[in-house]
């Protein structure tokens, strides 16, 4: 198959949960089909990206559209210009004028059997009237992920803000589905969710997947210190609020088992809130070069998220590593896992801090749980993740063009010049 791939934003550093699923993904089948990706990106020019992604994807197609301010105050402001926009502004600020016309040009005259739009963001970019088929990617529900950010929202600007950002998205995710042959979502859970949004869209689920031969040959021996770990991008919201709330009200019980109980938060760019709470017993390392050693150390991995759409791809690798895990349910969504055999799941603040303590100190339950978990993720190489993808990206393949047959009505966005 000759495959396009359209991404918003930087590949590189393969940092985060969508950016690792891609890579894993594309890498192995560029192995098989004639992959091109198309990485478009804005802010500072990055000639050190645009030289690695081509040694890592040889053929990339790149688009530099336009220099933005990055800081906090920029990006509010950039916010508030798109306000009067129907569409939302995580999609708004991904279009871009030089993207669509090339976009319309490449899926019009025979250039690809199938293209791929990964996240939500590139969607207005994708041309309605096209030859070519094309499978939407979602990682998450965005409108959902949007609604949590604003239920759990302290302060009121950012919970209006993000209120207005979750009624835009979800009228605009009902719409963008139906404007696409096939969309893929990443659990059951999230098919079902989409399959309510729109019924007549082809669907099919592939999962998440875990670079097992990262971990073949290391040392995942139980940990004998009673270390806590957290994994995740120190400067993403959800990810911020979960460790906040553990930190403020689970630490102190976990650390009542009379032994010091240390917790190593690991994650890029951690947020002032949270290199404010470092101590001799939370160490917040920023950006690591492997997380191996991290996870070797640990006797619980915990994911105390409130807020979070997709599937935390942290729990299979930390899963891989034999590592028992305290997760919410939301945390876990989507996963296949099971409460007391490869997983604990608790919501309520007590029940979490207690199910740590006890595979703190109980060491045959955790090592119990430890084997069931490496034996779960070991169904999820993401070789085998890749095939399930190949085949539906075949499937796409035989279908009609929906933006051909179907006639939808258009969003308008503030495009990027």
């Amino acid at each position: 198959m000759k495959i396009l791939w359209v991404k918003a934003g930087k590949l590189l550093p393969v940092d985060t949960g969508g950016k690792i699923r891609s890579y894993n993904i594309l890498r192995r089948l560029a192995e098989r089909h004639e992959v091109t990706f198309l990485s478009y990106y804005g802010g500072r020019r990055d000639p050190d990206y645009e030289r690695e992604i081509n040694e890592h994807l040889p053929g990339t197609k790149l688009i530099y559209t336009a220099a933005r301010d990055e800081t906090t105050f920029d990006k509010g402001l950039e916010y508030l210009r798109n306000i009067l926009s129907p569409a939302p502004f995580g999609v708004t600020k991904f279009t871009s004028g030089d993207v669509q016309r090339l976009l319309a040009q490449w899926l019009n005259d025979g250039s690809f059997d199938v293209a791929v739009c990964d996240f939500l963001g590139p969607t207005q970019n994708f041309p309605r009237k096209r030859l070519t088929p094309v499978a939407l990617f979602q990682h998450n529900i965005e409108s959902i992920l949007w609604q949590r950010h604003a239920e759990h929202a302290t302060n009121p600007v950012k919970r209006l803000a993000w209120n207005i950002e979750a009624f835009k998205m979800l009228r605009y995710e009902r719409e963008a589905v139906g404007r696409f042959d096939h969309v893929i979502a990443v659990s059951e859970y999230d098919r079902q969710m989409m399959s309510q949004m729109n019924d007549k869209v082809s669907m099919s689920v592939v999962p998440t997947g875990v670079d097992l031969d990262q971990y073949r040959g290391v040392d995942s021996h139980s940990a004998t210190e009673p270390v806590i770990m957290f994994l995740g991008s120190m400067d993403w919201e959800a990810n911020v609020d979960g460790m906040r709330l553990f930190l403020s009200r689970h630490l102190a019980d976990c650390q009542k088992i009379g032994t010091r109980c240390a917790v190593a938060n690991v994650g890029r760019n951690p947020d002032s809130r949270i290199r404010q709470l470092a101590s001799a017993d939370i160490e917040v390392t920023g950006r690591v070069p492997s997380v191996i050693e991290y996870l070797q150390q640990a006797a619980v991995f915990i994911v105390p998220l409130r807020i979070g759409g997709g599937t935390r791809l942290k729990i299979y690798e930390a899963m891989a590593m034999r590592k028992a895990v305290v997760s919410t349910t939301v945390g876990a969504e989507g996963l296949d896992v099971e409460h007391g055999r490869d997983i604990l799941l608790a919501d309520d603040p007590q029940t979490f801090a207690d199910s740590v303590i006890d595979l703190l100190t109980d060491h045959p339950k955790r090592m119990q749980i430890e084997e069931a978990a490496a034996a779960q993720a070991a169904k999820y190489d993401w070789a085998v993740v890749t095939d399930r993808f190949e085949e539906v990206l075949n499937q796409t393949l035989r279908q009609p063009a929906t933006a051909d047959l179907i006639e939808q009505p258009a969003f308008s966005g503030i495009t990027e010049r």
